[in-house]
């Protein structure tokens, strides 16, 4: 029988990992708002918890070695599980300031363990073709945990009507698997820089212009996006009027299709192609934001947000491995 490689079994990790991301996050603001969460709340705990998750990450970044990554993604990933049961707990109970530290812990690990997947696996391997394999794995299995929620949510199986919190429960099986599958993963040796001729972190980062030019650039689009889309599935269903079972199934095709485009762009185009990649992503993204926002029409918005969906992962798969792989693994 033909051995796995390490990296190859990151990937099945990040897959089923991907797969409790993608069912509980899809479901994640009705699951706050079933709890009497009003949108604003929900916002609000979100956008603070993606700030704390922000500073989280520097500071893993900063402290958190190469060698020692695996251990941390074992514990960030056990520390999530048991986060989930604590959500399980709480759902219906009330208790809005522990939910609010759980959803707040939940968004940061997510953040964390995302994060560290692609540092991990330059511990083995370390080139563009992988930072994409790594991509396509994370969208897929993301979709494919949309689907199990799509398929589920509403149904009465077993005599279990499959509401959004047995969703969270499923979510948590395919946490645990991740957790059971990290463990027979082997990293590869780290050679650390010595300290004498160690270049201050910042003072690396922000010596390349074109380091500058891409954190700026990522910076602007991902706020811009998540102004836009931040609460995706409440807009859909408070605004575009869709069932919560339609709008996981439209955002699921739209994700597929973004998939696809994401394999084709890795095949047939290179960070050659750029400013064409920058231009489909941003530049027909920015027309659609500003026909929707002068009309107002809700068909118009929906076309735009459903291309800025389709489009907004696609083109990470070519665009951005080149800026990262740039980087050396000691930084």
């Amino acid at each position: 029988m033909k051995k796995i490689k390490s990296e190859n079994k990151i990937l099945i990790m990040l897959a089923f990992f991907s797969m409790s991301i993608g069912l509980w996050e899809n479901f994640r603001q009705l699951w706050l708002q079933d709890n009497n969460f009003a949108v604003i709340d929900i916002s609000n705990i979100i956008s603070i918890g993606t700030l704390i998750s922000v500073i989280g990450i520097f500071f893993i970044g900063k402290y958190i070695k190469l060698q020692k990554l695996k251990n941390f993604v074992i514990f960030a990933l056990i520390l999530k599980f048991v986060n989930t049961l604590v959500l399980l707990y709480l759902n219906k109970t009330g208790n809005y300031i522990l939910i609010n530290i759980s959803i707040i812990i939940d968004i940061l690990v997510g953040y964390l363990i995302t994060t560290s997947i692609y540092p991990l696996i330059t511990t083995i391997i370390k080139n563009n073709t992988m930072y994409s394999k790594r991509k396509l794995t994370e969208y897929l299995f993301r979709d494919i945990g949309i689907l199990v929620g799509g398929v589920l949510i509403g149904k009465n199986i077993i005599g279990i009507l499959v509401n959004y919190n047995v969703c969270l429960c499923i979510s948590a099986i395919f946490l645990a698997i991740s957790i059971i599958s990290i463990f027979n993963i082997k990293i590869g040796e780290t050679n650390e820089i010595k300290k004498k001729t160690k270049i201050p972190l910042f003072k690396y980062i922000l010596k390349d212009k074109l380091q500058i030019t891409y954190m700026i650039y990522t910076f602007v689009g991902a706020t811009a996006y998540s102004t836009a889309l931040g609460l995706k599935m409440l807009t859909f269903t408070n605004y575009f009027g869709f069932t919560d079972s339609g709008a996981t199934n439209y955002l699921l095709v739209i994700g597929l299709i973004a998939d696809g485009i994401g394999i084709l762009a890795l095949k047939y185009l290179t960070p050659k192609n750029d400013y064409i990649t920058i231009t489909i992503k941003f530049g027909i993204r920015l027309m659609f934001y500003i026909i929707a926002f002068l009309s107002n029409n809700v068909i118009i918005i929906l076309i735009a947000t459903t291309w800025s969906i389709l489009i907004s992962t696609a083109y990470e798969n070519i665009c951005d491995g080149y800026y990262i792989n740039a980087v050396s693994n000691e930084y």
